[in-house]
């Protein structure tokens, strides 16, 4: 709530002697009345100068306290004030009233810290029913605060690993203004995230140095719990290898982080390009952490699906990704292991992210 203090200086009126408001002469005063108002005149006007001599001198100190009032509409002069005068406030106001009334763009993380779980108990009792295990973390870029569901070991990353494959590589190639990648990269970087290729993600794993390049960017990122898969081709396994790469959801968001977080190993136009990636996704792979998400709403996301045993079971159903917009701003990042399908798994996801969306307004 913003405090104004003002200084008003009301001066008194004085009229004049010869002020007219009747009709027609006054009556003749005899001269011992005339010098009997006079000298009354003179001690009134004596007794005023002294009463104003001593009003003025009471009211310095006050203003010597408080500092010199400034004339001019200086909204940081405003904000000083309010600062170190929170006696100026109206008790009839609310501790809420006052935080919601202040003019901060961003929450701070204590600001926040009174914000409801975005999970909640909707979403565990919604999980109860479900088939599979599912790992989940929220973070809010407005406040710094972090929220987790459920708990397990670290679960195959199937194609978001193709995130971690991208910011690699940008980080190595990244130099000065631009993304320092090739033409040829830049048509398998657009093709690796936004239509989920397989092939363009198995060309840039080996560009970023594989197993040993991931590992290395991130222990810089951040990301303690992820372990890079030691095979492409792997004995007895039909998918691509890399898929097998093992993660966590904070391990996920530290990498989201990566892109939005001004001052990270990417530079901003690395950054930039990436996001545009995540935001072009195919529209038939737009499920996810977008789920209950208005289309007004900016999305950038990038999903996992692989059948970890037989042709069609033991689906490892992933989401990680950035909703911004509609008075919302948070990183999502979902593992869902042990669906007993591919659709079963992104209808478990699709409903915990709408869960997210409502709780986080």
């Amino acid at each position: 709530m913003v405090v104004r203090t003002s200084v008003s200086g009301a001066k008194g009126r004085h009229a004049g002697s010869g002020r007219s408001g009747f009709s027609g002469a006054r009556p003749p005063r005899s001269p011992i009345r005339v010098v009997l108002l006079a000298l009354g005149a003179c001690a009134v006007i004596a007794a005023g100068t002294v009463a104003g001599l001593a009003a003025a001198g009471s009211g310095s100190p006050a203003r010597t306290l408080g500092g010199p009032v400034s004339a001019t509409n200086d909204p940081s002069a405003d904000a000083r004030l309010n600062v170190t005068s929170p006696a100026a406030s109206s008790p009839a106001r609310s501790t809420q009233s006052r935080i919601s009334a202040a003019p901060a763009p961003r929450a701070t993380p204590a600001a926040g810290a009174g914000r409801r779980d975005p999970f909640g108990a909707a979403a565990a009792s919604y999980l109860t029913g479900r088939a599979g295990t599912v790992l989940a973390a929220v973070y809010d870029l407005r406040t710094g605060r972090t929220w987790h569901l459920g708990h397990g070991q670290p679960q195959a990353e199937a194609s978001i690993v193709k995130l971690d494959v991208l910011e690699t590589l940008l980080s190595e190639r990244g130099q000065g203004g631009g993304t320092g990648l090739s033409a040829s990269e830049q048509t398998l970087a657009e093709q690796m995230i936004e239509d989920s290729d397989n092939d363009a993600a198995t060309s840039l794993w080996y560009a970023a140095g594989g197993a040993a390049g991931l590992r290395s960017f991130n222990a810089r990122a951040g990301l303690t719990h992820t372990v890079p898969s030691s095979c492409v081709v792997c004995p007895g396994f039909a998918w691509p290898g890399w898929g097998l790469t093992t993660t966590t959801p904070d391990d996920q968001i530290a990498l989201l982080r990566q892109l939005i977080t001004p001052g990270s190993l990417l530079t901003r136009a690395a950054r930039d390009y990436a996001v545009s990636l995540l935001r072009d996704v195919t529209l038939s792979q737009r499920w996810g952490v977008s789920g209950g998400v208005p289309a007004q709403v900016t999305v950038a996301l990038k999903n996992g699906w692989l059948p970890l045993r037989g042709a069609d079971s033991d689906w490892q159903i992933n989401s990680v990704g950035w909703v911004s917009g509609g008075g919302r701003n948070y990183l999502m990042a979902v593992l869902c292991a042990g669906n007993p399908s591919e659709q079963y798994g992104i209808d478990t996801i699709g409903q915990l992210a709408a869960m997210v969306w409502q709780h986080m307004g």
